[in-house]
């Protein structure tokens, strides 16, 4: 009913740059927070960014001064631009809502909750 699609991962060398894209797919009539986080082998996943459907945002420390989280609300879709990256910043990238509204056409309106993409791979080299 609902889907989030993440594209926009890579390889790039320490120092570079990378745009990702999460779109969401579905009979969709609003969006809450759209965020991004990551899991890198053998750790937990970890917050990256927040956005909220007013434009509020929220950064992890690690990211902050580096990573830009922006969305359009029009296009039901959220972009998270990194800069300056690191080894470190190596993890598949995944895509999160946390509420949306969709159209259903028994009640006229459903509540969808915690929707994940499939992850989109980024790979840091040094």
């Amino acid at each position: 009913q609902v889907q989030l699609v993440e594209s926009g991962g890579g390889l790039v060398q320490a120092g570079g740059s990378l745009r990702l894209s999460c779109a969401a797919f579905g009979n969709i009539l609003n969006i809450n927070t759209m965020g991004w986080y990551r899991q890198a082998p053998g750790k937990q996943r970890e917050l990256v960014a927040t956005i909220l459907s007013g434009g509020s945002t929220t950064y992890g420390d690690s990211v902050k001064g580096r990573f830009t989280i922006s969305r359009d609300n029009a296009k039901k879709t959220a972009y998270l631009e990194m800069s300056s990256l690191k080894p470190e910043d190596t993890a598949v990238y995944y895509c999160n809502v946390d509420w949306i509204m969709l159209r259903d056409q028994y009640r006229g309106a459903k509540e969808v909750f915690d929707i994940w993409g499939q992850g989109t791979q980024v790979t840091v080299s040094s």
